[in-house]
């Protein structure tokens, strides 16, 4: 006789007891996150409609030959658009407007904005004054702006600048004609500073008081604290600056507009995508294409910013 044993269900060990719990407990974590995200969905999804939709739509007509005046049928050309760009003369003389107009703009305003918020980062009499004061010229719009410094500033017959020329005996200068570029980079680092500074001023006020008490007692020098310890510290704060600087500057357009018109050495890609579509051109096809561009070259240009940034603060002066 052979013993026969009951087909019993061997019961469930620790292990798995623990692993159904711990697959419980991610379950439920799940539904909660959720839960929680759930209020924020209308939100996420009116983002996408007016954000991405959009965006693709741009990319389909970038791969048509689409023009509006005269009429003609929309054409699938695949790439043709991309790679016309390359020999565009036109095309890539404003994308190297837009990289040296977006690059000076970015690196004076946030140099400036530094030095300022290093000024502003003690106690005086009116500090709040002042602040707002210096706020201004970020608050006032582009359009206005532009107007201002034509008219008022750079003006060859009104404008401030010329008048004190003429004081030491220095004939008029039409700053607009001359140096179409650099008087944009100009208008836009007035407007800037007061950005750049808002944020690194955040910065400042953030440091730990005990570290920089404790360097001045250890003998530290006010050089040494800024470059070992202030500028560590800003870090951050000056990426920050960095990106959001590069993101809305190479978008420039009423600053153009205003000031020069799109003249020689002064249209960036936005303004030439306007030329080429609605501003006469009416090629939208072509100028869909040049706006996908942009898009990609204001993330490069923010990250290669972000880069040198970073190199430079890494190798900060150690005296």
């Amino acid at each position: 006789m052979t013993d026969t044993q009951p087909d019993t269900a061997p019961d469930a060990g620790p292990d798995t007891r623990d692993e159904e719990r711990a697959e419980e407990r991610r379950h439920l974590e799940r539904r909660e996150k959720w839960i929680r995200r759930l209020p924020l969905l209308p939100a996420l999804l009116f983002t996408i409609v007016i954000t991405q939709v959009p965006f693709v739509f741009s990319l389909f007509y970038s791969l048509t030959d689409w023009k509006i005046i005269p009429p003609t049928p929309r054409t699938f050309i695949g790439f043709d658009n991309f790679t016309d760009l390359v020999d565009n003369q036109f095309f890539r003389d404003a994308a190297w407007v837009s990289v040296v107009m977006t690059a000076s703009a970015v690196l004076l305003s946030l140099i400036l904005g530094t030095g300022i918020a290093l000024l502003l980062d003690r106690k005086f009499f009116g500090q709040g004054f002042v602040r707002t004061l210096l706020i201004t010229p970020f608050l006032v719009m582009p359009v206005v702006a532009g107007l201002v410094w034509k008219n008022q500033v750079f003006s060859s017959q009104y404008g401030v600048i010329n008048w004190l020329l003429n004081l030491v005996g220095i004939d008029n200068v039409e700053f607009v004609t001359r140096y179409p570029l650099w008087s944009i980079v100009i208008v836009l680092v007035w407007e800037w500073t007061p950005f750049m500074m808002l944020i690194i001023l955040a910065g400042l006020q953030g440091q730990p008081t005990d570290v920089l008490e404790a360097a001045r007692v250890d003998g530290a020098t006010n050089r040494a604290i800024f470059f070992q310890i202030t500028l560590p510290h800003l870090k951050p704060y000056l990426e920050l600056g960095t990106l959001l600087g590069s993101i809305y500057l190479i978008q420039v357009f009423d600053q153009i507009e205003v000031i020069t018109g799109g003249g020689p050495d002064s249209s960036n890609i936005p303004f030439f995508v306007f030329q080429r579509s609605i501003g006469g051109g009416w090629d939208f096809g072509a100028a869909s294409a040049m706006s996908i561009v942009v898009v990609i070259a204001s993330i490069v240009l923010a990250n290669l910013g972000l880069r040198v940034l970073s190199g430079l603060l890494e190798g900060e002066d150690p005296a």
